[in-house]
C-alpha cells in the first residue's frame, strides 16, 4: 500500500506491519539527514589550521567563515517550516540535501575566501531543513505520546554525525587532506538525496478531516508568531544549545590541544564524548519526560548539569583525563534535555503547524550559533600575543578561557527563560510541560 493513499482508518489500524515499517524507514532517512547536517556543521573543527592557512585568516576570520553556515541557515530556517507544512518532506528534503552537497563541493574546491563562504552558506541553506523535516515526519507519522521520545532521538542522530565529523573525519583529513575529505562528504549528500526521493513519502496523520485538507496560510503563521511562549522557547533553545555548538563544533578542539598538549586526533576523540553524551541523553530525557511528565523539570536538570560541567572545564585547569572525559560526556548529556522544548512547542500549537513551530524554535539555535562563533573568535584575537606556527595564529589557554566565559552566561540565561516559560504554561494549564 502506498503511503500517500493511506486513509485515516487504515492509519489507525496499521500500528504494526507495513505502516510501522514505512514510518520507521521514513524517520530513519530523516535521521540520516540530521547525521549529514552535523558532519558538515562540525567539520571545520578538525581542519582549523588547514583553513586558516588556506584562506589566510585568523581567529575572527575562521569564526566568520564557519558561521556563514549559520547565517544562511538562519534565513532559510524561517521559511523551512511553512514550506514543509505546505509541500511535504519528500521533494523539499531531497532538494535540500542536494543543495548542501553542492555547497560542500564548492567549499572543497574554493581557492578564495569568498567562494569558501558561498559554499559554506549553501551547506547551511540545505541543512536548515534537517531538524524540521525529522520532527515534522515524527509528528505526522507517529502517535503524539511518542513525540518527546522521538524528539529525544534527534541528539542521537546528531551524536553519530558529529562523532563522525570528529575522529573519523580527522583521520581522513590527515591522510587525504581537507579538500578530498569534503569531496567525499559531497558524494554522501547526493546518495542521501537519492534515497530520500525514492523512499520518503508524505502522509496525513490521524487528524480531524478539516485539518488534513486545509493548507497552511499566512494567518496560521502569524498566530504562531504572536504567541510569547513560542518566542521564549526560541530564546531558550538557542541559549541552551549554543555552548555545545561553539565548544564542540569549532573551538573546543584547539582549546584541548593547547591546554592538555594533545594531538588533533586525541582532542577530537575527547570532543566526541560531548556528542556521545548528547546522543545518549536525548532518548533518556525523552523517555523520562514521556513517563513522568513535567518536561520543564528534566530541562532544568539537564541545563544545571551542563552549567556545572562547563564551569569545571573552563576554570579547573589540569584535570585528569578520566575527569575530563566524564565532564565532556556530562556536557553533552545535560545539553540534550533542551530537545524537550520542541515537544513543549508542539503541545502549545496545532499539529497542522508542527513544521512552522519547530522551525521557529530551531531558529534560536541558528541565531546564537551565528553570533557566538565569530564572537569567540574575535575575543581570541583580542588576547592573541602575535605567536604563529606555520603562519597560523597560536592562542594561549587563558585566551580560550576568557573567550569561553560567555558560555556559562548563556546557560544561566537559558535557565531563567525556562523558568519564565514554565510559569506561563502553568497559567495555560499545560500540566505535562
Amino acid at each position: 500500500m502506498r503511503a500517500e493513499s493511506l486513509t485515516v482508518e487504515a492509519y489507525r489500524e496499521e500500528n504494526t506491519g507495513n505502516r510501522s515499517c514505512l514510518a520507521w524507514f521514513a524517520i530513519g532517512l530523516c535521521a540520516c539527514f540530521l547525521f549529514y547536517k552535523y558532519v558538515l556543521q562540525v567539520s571545520p573543527s578538525v581542519m582549523t589550521a588547514d583553513l586558516m592557512q588556506a584562506f589566510s585568516v585568523h581567529g575572527a576570520g575562521l569564526g566568520n567563515l564557519a558561521a556563514t553556515f549559520f547565517y544562511s541557515y538562519l534565513i532559510i530556517q524561517i521559511f523551512s517550516g511553512p514550506l514543509l507544512d505546505r509541500f511535504g518532506a519528500r521533494y523539499i528534503g531531497s532538494l535540500a540535501l542536494l543543495v548542501s552537497a553542492l555547497g560542500t563541493l564548492l567549499f572543497a574546491h574554493a581557492d578564495q575566501l569568498l567562494w569558501a563562504e558561498v559554499g559554506r552558506a549553501l551547506m547551511g541553506v540545505g541543512v536548515a531543513f534537517a531538524t524540521v523535516t525529522y520532527l515534522k515526519v515524527a509528528a505526522t507519522w507517529f502517535d503524539a505520546k511518542r513525540f518527546a521520545f522521538l524528539s529525544g532521538l534527534v541528539p542521537t542522530a546528531v551524536m553519530i554525525g558529529a562523532v563522525f565529523g570528529q575522529v573519523p573525519l580527522a583521520h581522513v583529513v590527515s591522510s587525504e587532506g581537507w579538500r578530498r575529505s569534503l569531496e567525499l562528504c559531497a558524494i554522501l549528500g547526493v546518495v542521501f538525496a537519492a534515497l530520500f526521493l525514492l523512499f520518503v513519502r508524505d502522509k496525513a496523520n490521524a487528524q480531524p478531516a478539516a485539518q488534513q485538507t486545509r493548507k497552511v496560510g499566512w494567518q496560521d503563521i502569524i498566530n504562531v508568531l504572536k504567541r510569547p511562549a513560542n518566542w521564549l522557547l526560541t530564546l531558550y533553545s538557542g541559549l541552551a544549545f549554543a555552548p555545545l555548538a561553539v565548544f564542540a563544533g569549532l573551538w573546543g578542539n584547539p582549546f584541548l590541544v593547547t591546554s592538555y598538549h594533545l594531538t588533533t586526533t586525541e582532542a577530537a576523540s575527547l570532543t566526541s564524548l560531548v556528542f556521545i553524551g548528547l546522543g545518549v541523553g536525548g532518548p533518556v530525557f525523552g523517555a523520562l519526560a514521556d513517563y513522568f511528565g513535567k518536561r520543564s523539570f528534566w530541562m532544568f536538570l539537564g541545563g544545571f548539569m551542563t552549567l556545572v560541567s562547563v564551569l569545571f572545564l573552563l576554570y579547573c585547569p589540569g584535570l585528569h583525563n578520566t575527569v575530563l572525559s566524564i565532564l565532556m560526556f556530562l556536557f553533552g548529556f545535560g545539553t540534550s534535555a533542551f530537545m524537550l522544548g520542541f515537544a513543549m512547542a508542539k503541545d502549545m500549537n496545532s499539529l497542522l503547524l508542527a513544521g512552522t513551530v519547530v522551525a521557529m524554535v530551531n531558529t534560536g539555535d541558528a541565531i546564537l550559533g551565528a553570533v557566538t562563533e565569530p564572537l569567540v573568535g574575535y575575543a581570541l584575537d583580542l588576547g592573541w600575543r602575535g605567536k604563529e606556527l606555520n603562519h597560523t595564529p597560536v592562542f594561549a589557554t587563558q585566551d580560550y578561557v576568557h573567550a569561553f566565559s560567555l558560555l556559562p552566561v548563556y546557560l544561566v540565561l537559558s535557565l531563567v527563560f525556562l523558568f519564565w516559560i514554565t510559569k506561563m504554561m502553568k497559567k495555560e494549564n499545560l500540566v505535562n510541560s
